[in-house]
């Protein structure tokens, strides 16, 4: 007994599996890093974002829920593109802790009632 051929595949670009370090990326039939080190703004994602991508034009990577695009050349030669950019901050991380806030200022008081 023989299995069928394999059917075409559906995506140009395919994450195949995550870890602390990266994810890897199969893109026309192969298969590449992306270190979270090199590409920091793909470390927090979660997974569903993560792996929602897509090759809107050949060599072109597109993550629509991140917001992130690449091209294919920047992951395979990263020292040819040496900026690297910094993630956004969160909303709630960029709103100072109590802690870290300037002391309130004390109220007047009203004099009191004869």
């Amino acid at each position: 007994m023989t299995s069928a051929q394999p059917g075409r595949r559906t995506s140009a670009a395919e994450v195949t599996n995550v870890s602390r370090q990266g994810f890897w990326l199969l893109v026309a039939e192969r298969e590449l890093f992306v270190s979270f080190d090199l590409f920091p703004w793909f470390r927090e994602a979660a997974i569903g974002r993560l792996v929602d991508v897509t090759m809107p034009h050949p060599g072109h990577l597109y993550w629509p829920q991140l917001d992130v695009d690449l091209d294919v050349d920047s992951i395979e030669h990263p020292e040819r593109y040496p900026l690297v950019s910094k993630p956004a901050p969160r909303v709630a991380e960029s709103t100072p802790k109590r802690s870290q806030r300037a002391p309130a200022s004390p109220r007047p008081r009203r004099p009191a009632k004869p």
